[in-house]
């Protein structure tokens, strides 16, 4: 049975609305909950009827799409699971979805030496994962470095479909040095991810520059579909070339930087380089090399070197090895206080 999009939203809307246990869902509730949540994706009214609505309960019940969820009526007019942590997310792969999962797998093998399918490796090894633990009850062979619990996570839909859409979006947003929140419309361009944090890149109304904006100091998002929408001939490897991180600085932070690298981290180094930029410019008698990168000079590089502690020198430029120098300083300062405290 074909499903379409708008009746895949229904369903999760629905589902979500019945795993809220501290409310009562009447029909009516459900069907302006999903009336709401197609203008939120699609951006136009839509109409949910009475008779849609019964239907796709009656479908979420039966084993038409596999969800068999426990739904029922009480007091003759209240909707809810009976199992209080049931969801339709969390169902297991029917044996049907596990052969044609597999046999997708072994199309999609066929096509990995590709380069328009080179970005598909890693979500071809992931599938191959989870066809393998449903098939035979296994501990997961990859494990990925998530945190469920990240700030701001329920808006990356959102903020997806007004990228895709080109909609804006009316952001009230509270970063780290501000007292209060500010809202204001933002027409995004680009999501991306760094260091285990999202982040929404786009541009503020009235403002001529390139902002990023971190999901987690949003505090609370929603399409501005009367809004219109700036257009931008945005090119992401374009604005990066030359940042390591997510903070893209100007022109004048742009730095020609040279690492010395100790014997021991020398080969890390090498087989993983930093950014696109480095060169191997040299090796010291005592096995250190020496790279080059061409660098903004930002928060995200000086927290870099910092990490590698003593592995790592600035050799050039000065202006970045003082700096450098300064937060060792400190930190070392830091210690000590700490240590005549204790």
């Amino acid at each position: 049975m074909a499903t379409n999009k708008n009746a895949l939203i229904r369903y999760r809307t629905i589902d979500k609305c019945l795993q809220n246990n501290l409310r009562k869902w009447t029909l009516d509730d459900l069907i302006e909950a999903c009336s709401d949540a197609l203008y939120e994706y699609e951006g136009k009214h839509t109409n949910v009827s009475k008779r849609t609505t019964q239907l796709d309960i009656q479908i979420m019940r039966s084993d038409k799409l596999g969800y068999n969820a426990p739904i029922e009526v009480y007091e003759r007019k209240y909707y809810r699971y009976t199992s209080p942590h049931y969801t339709i997310t969390d169902i297991p792969i029917s044996d049907m979805d596990l052969d044609i999962l597999s046999e997708s797998m072994e199309i999609l093998r066929q096509f990995k030496d590709f380069s328009l399918f080179s970005e598909l490796k890693g979500v071809i090894q992931k599938l191959e994962d989870k066809i393998y633990r449903e098939a035979s009850d296994q501990k997961p062979i990859i494990h990925l470095d998530k945190n469920e619990e990240l700030i701001g996570l329920e808006y990356l839909d959102t903020i997806y479909q007004g990228i895709l859409k080109k909609m804006v979006l009316e952001i009230k947003y509270q970063s780290f040095k501000a007292r209060k929140p500010t809202s204001f419309y933002f027409s995004p361009y680009i999501l991306k991810e760094y260091n285990n944090r999202w982040f929404v890149v786009g541009k503020k109304e009235n403002n001529k520059s390139i902002m990023t904006l971190a999901l987690d100091r949003i505090v609370d998002l929603k399409l501005a579909v009367d809004e219109t929408y700036i257009k931008e001939d945005f090119d992401p490897d374009q604005f990066y070339r030359n940042t390591y991180g997510v903070t893209v600085m100007s022109d004048r932070d742009l730095l020609d930087i040279q690492l010395k690298v100790d014997r021991m981290n020398a080969p890390y180094v090498m087989t993983k380089p930093f950014h696109h930029s480095q060169e191997f410019l040299g090796e010291y008698p005592d096995g250190s090399i020496l790279i080059g990168l061409r660098l903004h000079h930002n928060f995200e590089l000086e927290r870099l070197i910092l990490g590698f502690g003593p592995s790592i020198i600035v050799v050039k430029p000065r202006r970045l090895q003082q700096k450098i120098q300064k937060l060792v300083r400190q930190s070392y300062k830091n210690y000590f206080e700490e240590e005549k405290l204790s």
